[in-house]
Parts: structure tokens; C-alpha cells; sequence
């Protein structure tokens, strides 16, 4: 068989020293700090910090106290999801979606994205619909906020300098945030999709964030419920935490 591709793969340095990062950290449960990364590398650390806050923003390594773990994106993008997660929420997505016959979604956060896990539809013919392990931004939609509301203060701070220019910008969503942390319900009106209105709820998992449980579909049947729809998935929320504590 002729070969295609232009030939002989040929290694990229790029490429490489993004892999190996990736393969050192995952070959280490506890984490790998910046010096070790560039030790096996051969490379300085400022180029090497360089690629590792990319894959940190795009949710392939997490950093904690200064050192590197593998990050949700590996087993949401490229691997089967968290299936301790999926069976702990899908039973409720389908009891939400029996009682107000709207679409409920489960997501969590994937760098500086939200990647939806499971999906289960509205039955109605005008509904909305989900797309499955795809990023969308944080920021606007419902989930997102909650995620950012629930961040330790400088990963906020970061993303809010990174995505808004404009300090009175700044200013307005940070207000948002800390609303959607005290009242434990972020709102999505028409920001994200025209004529959409989503609801989103806080999962955790002891004291970390493990995902949320959205609900949206269109504005004119939204609105008139709800009130009832957000108590639901805040309760609903608490009932999947307490199973994964």
C-alpha cells in the first residue's frame, strides 16, 4: 500500500515536549512540579511553564500547591467520563426532565470550558439541545457561572483579567459570581443562544466542584416556571453531592 500524509512522520518539538509532560505527570499520582518538568525536558523553566499554563487552560493538567496533575479534560475529551459521576446523576437528569419536560444537562469543567457529559432532551418538538464532550466558554452559560462562582479567588480573578478587558466589565460579573455563590443558582437569559433561559446548580463532591445540573430550553415556556425549576435542581444538586461524599 503507497504510503499518504506527505511522507514519513517526523517528530515535532512542540509536539513532544507536550507529550512527555503529559506522560511524566501522569506517571506520578501525587504531581509533578515546574523544576522536575523541566529537568526532563533539558529546556528552561520559562518555556516550559509556557506550555504547561496552556494545557492547564485547556484542562489536560491541573495545578494544586504549586504542583501538576493530570486534568479533567483527559477523561472527558479523550477517554470514557467520569462514570462515578454519570451514575450518580442520570437518574435524577431523567426525574427533572419527567417533571417540567425540559432539557437537563450534566457538566463539568474542562480548563477554561464547560464540557457537557450526559444530556437527556425535552420531549417537546421546540426544545433545546446539547451537544455532547464539546467545549463551550465559561462564560455566559449557566453551568460555567457556577463553576467560576465556586473557584478559589485567584483562578476567578485570572479568568475574569483574561476575558474581559474592561475593568467595569470586570467588575459586573464579579458581582454576578458572587450573587450566583450566595443564592447556589446561576441564570443563563438569552446570553449564550437567543431565546434560550438555562438554570444551573453546584454539584460537589466533599469540598470540591464536580460538575453541575443544568436545565434549559426556550424563554416563553421557561419563564412562567422557573422558580420551581431552580428549587429542583438546587435540591437536586444536594441530593447527587451527598451521594459522592
Amino acid at each position: 500500500m503507497a504510503a499518504t500524509g506527505g511522507g514519513q512522520a517526523k517528530e515535532h518539538r512542540t509536539v513532544s515536549r507536550v507529550t512527555t509532560i503529559l506522560e511524566t505527570v501522569a506517571g506520578d499520582q501525587h504531581g509533578v512540579r515546574l523544576g522536575v518538568l523541566a529537568g526532563v525536558l533539558d529546556a528552561p523553566k520559562t518555556s516550559v511553564h509556557g506550555l504547561v499554563k496552556g494545557l492547564v487552560a485547556t484542562g489536560y493538567l491541573r495545578e494544586q500547591d504549586g504542583v501538576y496533575l493530570l486534568g479533567p479534560a483527559v477523561g472527558a475529551v479523550l477517554a470514557p467520563p467520569r462514570p462515578w459521576l454519570l451514575e450518580a446523576a442520570h437518574p435524577v437528569l431523567e426525574r427533572i426532565r419527567a417533571e417540567f419536560d425540559e432539557t437537563v444537562m450534566l457538566a463539568i469543567q474542562v480548563g477554561d470550558s464547560v464540557v457537557y457529559l450526559d444530556t437527556i432532551e425535552s420531549t417537546q418538538l421546540v426544545r433545546y439541545s446539547a451537544p455532547l464532550r464539546r467545549r463551550r466558554p465559561l462564560y455566559p452559560t449557566s453551568s460555567g457561572k457556577c463553576l467560576l462562582a465556586h473557584a478559589d479567588t485567584r483562578r476567578q480573578e485570572a479568568y475574569l483579567r483574561e476575558h474581559f478587558a474592561e475593568p467595569a466589565e470586570r467588575a459586573r460579573v464579579g458581582e454576578e459570581l458572587r450573587r450566583v455563590a450566595a443564592e447556589g443558582v446561576a441564570y443563563n437569559q438569552g446570553e449564550t443562544v437567543p431565546d434560550v433561559l438555562a438554570v444551573a446548580s453546584l454539584v460537589s463532591a466533599g469540598e470540591q466542584p464536580a460538575g453541575c445540573i443544568a436545565v434549559a430550553g426556550p424563554i416563553t415556556r421557561m419563564t412562567g416556571k422557573l422558580d420551581p425549576i431552580a428549587a429542583t435542581v438546587r435540591e437536586a444538586v444536594g441530593e447527587i453531592s451527598n451521594q459522592l461524599h
